[in-house]
């Protein structure tokens, strides 16, 4: 088991995520006491008879002032089993954006709903979203559940509606877990609550505590290794030194691993892993290392080194879902950037192929244009071949941005493959 587990909140507006993020970091002790004085001071001054631990997240002051969530706070807390890096997003519509951003590398997201509201709209929103990101687990956190009457049987309903569209999406009923909660006076979070007594499952940091968090697919896929920087010192004491600096996005490499270059094509071996602290005999998936290899051959940045059994195919054109970003509506002919890995190429998007009704769970074939927070998918063709890899065999090689070429905005987070279409089939997430 990882002794990490990054993890995301999604919610809609005022279901308490900023709240149940601050009690997570207060039940922890991951927050110094100036920081309990000054949310007390905060809370004190607005009236509050209790402090307000969704200060220790909405740190923007428009946040404070509209009592919403705009941006992703990252926060980090720990307990004796494991650490945790976790992103609370916005539950406004027109912050999806944010949403697929802070979820885009999570593990485990916390999706929360109003006991009194449930399963919402934006709800199945943003469970399709995760569902097409490719989160591994979800909780469904039933919050503010002190405020219902009857609510064994509010938190059942919940439950199983909830169930039947994780199901839907292709989350197996292992993977999924409601929790009834009231971050506001903490029950079910840190500890079992005794007014929750329908409930026999764990308390939230004891469910993220024990949830396997292992990635298969960076364990069983080959090198994936995106050049991010060559160095090349040219001093007297190395005058013909060649290392190729980054960060491994799949599998493993060692010293005499047979190894390719895309999209050259070009094998070559291993020679040697670098790192500031000396060599390494193996690096895994999430390293920074340096590696030398034992031809000199042209590698730049934005080059993909992988291993030569299981490398990617170049690919100049592709299918891709993509979830857009742009106050302006896409339509076909756009020329973008197209920023996968390290490596930025244009790109012109070709057909629009389907639009994804995450209310229906459908599809919906050749839409005119793709609207702010819109999911679809679509044909893209590249300058330069990307050597990328399918969404759901690896999430780091399969995903890519599409980015403004005049002012350098990000308009879409795009997956290859035709993610859309297995989600609204069932397969799995």
């Amino acid at each position: 088991m990882s002794d990490l587990l990054r993890l995301a909140t999604a919610g809609s507006v005022d279901d308490g995520k900023s709240t149940l993020v601050g009690r997570l970091l207060y039940d922890t002790k991951s927050v110094l006491a100036d920081q309990i004085d000054a949310v007390t001071r905060a809370s004190v001054d607005k009236g509050l008879a209790t402090p307000d631990l969704s200060l220790l997240v909405d740190g923007l002051r428009a946040e404070r002032e509209q009592g919403i969530t705009i941006d992703v706070a990252y926060r980090y807390f720990a307990t004796p089993q494991r650490s945790f890096v976790l992103a609370d997003t916005p539950g406004h519509v027109q912050y999806t954006r944010n949403t697929v951003s802070g979820a885009s590398t999570a593990q485990l997201v916390i999706l929360l709903v109003d006991a009194r509201k449930g399963v919402i709209e934006q709800t199945r929103r943003h469970a399709a979203v995760l569902a097409l990101l490719g989160v591994p687990k979800l909780v469904l956190a039933v919050n503010k559940i002190d405020l219902v009457d009857d609510a064994a049987t509010v938190f059942a309903d919940i439950s199983a509606q909830f169930g039947k569209l994780t199901r839907a999406l292709g989350w197996s009923d292992d993977d999924v877990l409601e929790i009834p909660v009231s971050a506001l006076h903490g029950d079910n979070i840190a500890t079992r609550s005794d007014n929750t007594p329908y409930y026999t499952g764990p308390s939230l940091i004891e469910h993220l505590n024990s949830v396997p968090v292992d990635n298969a697919s960076d364990r069983t896929l080959g090198l994936r290794f995106p050049v991010q920087y060559v160095i090349r010192p040219r001093t007297a004491e190395y005058p013909d030194y060649r290392g190729y600096a980054g960060q491994i996005a799949a599998g493993a490499v060692a010293p005499g691993d047979r190894v390719v270059v895309l999209p050259s094509g070009v094998r070559t071996t291993v020679a040697r892993i670098d790192t500031p602290d000396g060599e390494l005999a193996v690096a895994q998936s999430g390293r920074s290392v340096t590696l030398v290899l034992t031809d000199e051959v042209d590698i730049s940045r934005g080059d993909l080194i992988a291993t030569a059994s299981d490398a990617p195919q170049p690919r100049d054109t592709f299918d891709a879902t993509v979830c857009w970003l742009g106050d302006t509506p896409l339509r076909p002919g756009a020329r973008l950037l197209l920023k996968h890995g390290t490596r930025t190429t244009q790109a012109i998007v070709g057909a629009l192929l389907e639009r994804f009704d995450e209310q229906r769970l459908m599809a919906d074939p050749n839409p005119e244009s793709l609207e702010l927070n819109d999911i679809g998918r679509v044909s893209i063709r590249v300058a330069e071949p990307i050597a990328a890899d399918n969404y759901r065999v690896n999430r780091h090689t399969g995903s890519f941005l599409l980015i403004d070429p005049a002012g350098g905005n990000t308009l879409a987070a795009g997956l290859v493959g035709d993610v859309a279409t297995a989600v609204e089939v069932g397969a799995g997430a």
